[in-house]
């Protein structure tokens, strides 16, 4: 997502900072002629506030999917910590670093789900996170002439916009790739959660969204969902992605309860987690839109678009990259 907005940003002539863990990860935006990229803690707020000066507008765009510590998912009240930094604290941060550096500008991405009181909590960490930044871009008190309204005004000042994007997807997403090479592994796939609901978006809309957004002043104060066209199950997907990488494999949907178990194995697994009982929570509830879109929304299909970076997969399929490098 990262770098499909910064090259949208830089198409449109825009002077760009891009605060990374590791330059070393960032060498293809290194390239582009308008963008700066800074090696930084984001989660340092002296760090923040230094390298936001100057700057017109914020775009947080971090988020983790899985926590790499450990504790009980079906707890409210326990320690999550890198939900709680990523997604809490982090936000936090960067509105007192705009507030600093006088900032008014700010576009946070949230996740469709995102909800305080949701049972996942990846859910529940994005929805207190989306509540700190819309708080931040409420009316001031309406008794500015006290000491608590002045401090009010300052501090709810902000020109806030808020997406909340479907499963994103495009070259080198981590959702339909991730089956196509489980499918090309496996002999058979064993599928939790096959009923779930999807509403898949891509990259480029999600990037469009957030550039069209920096200065249009229709957008500030607003929420928005992001999805593509047509809702899919999980099976659904799974097999569109069988089909498109020519790795057309049996496709086991668990039960319920095999969902569950098969998500708490999984969460045993070294390394990234394929599913965990958070995922699990999470998929309980449609990923489909219900809010409102952005103005001129008009996304793309998901058809229209995965055969372009799916077709390497197949002997046919190197025609057709050709084809496409030819705009044929």
């Amino acid at each position: 997502m990262g770098k499909a907005l910064v090259s949208e940003l830089v198409a449109r002539g825009k002077q760009v900072k891009v605060l990374t863990r590791r330059r070393e990860c960032a060498k293809e935006l290194i390239l582009l002629p308008t963008v700066d990229v800074v090696e930084a803690d984001i989660h340092d707020e002296r760090v923040l506030a230094r390298q936001f000066k100057g700057c017109d507008a914020v775009i947080n765009l971090v988020g983790v999917l899985h926590e790499k510590t450990r504790g009980r998912v079906d707890n409210p009240q326990a320690p999550r910590g890198d939900f709680k930094a990523n997604h809490i604290e982090l936000p936090r941060k960067i509105i007192a670093a705009c507030a600093q550096n006088g900032i008014r500008r700010f576009v946070h991405m949230s996740a469709l789900g995102a909800d305080p009181a949701s049972r996942s909590a990846y859910q529940r960490s994005k929805g207190v996170g989306e509540a700190l930044v819309r708080e931040s871009g409420l009316d001031a008190d309406p008794n500015p002439g006290t000491l608590a309204g002045a401090k009010l005004t300052a501090r709810r000042s902000m020109q806030v916009t808020i997406f909340r994007p479907s499963v994103i997807f495009g070259e080198g997403d981590s959702f339909l790739n991730l089956f196509a090479r489980l499918l090309k592994r496996l002999p058979v796939l064993p599928l939790a959660c096959a009923d779930a609901k999807f509403q898949p978006v891509h990259v480029g809309d999600v990037a469009c969204a957030f550039a069209d957004s920096l200065d249009n002043l229709e957008t500030y104060g607003q929420t928005y969902d992001l999805c593509g066209p047509r809702v899919y199950t999980l099976h659904e997907l799974v097999q569109l992605a069988a089909r498109l990488s020519g790795h057309t494999k049996p496709v086991w949907p668990l039960c319920d309860r095999l969902s569950f178990y098969n998500a708490w194995a999984m969460e045993f697994k070294p390394g990234n987690k394929l599913m965990t009982r958070d995922d699990y929570y999470a998929m309980q509830i449609p990923n489909v839109c219900a809010g409102n879109s952005p103005p001129g929304w008009q996304p793309v299909t998901l058809e229209a678009v995965a055969p372009t970076w799916f077709c390497g997969e197949t002997q046919r399929g190197h025609y057709d990259c050709f084809r496409n490098q030819a705009h044929r």
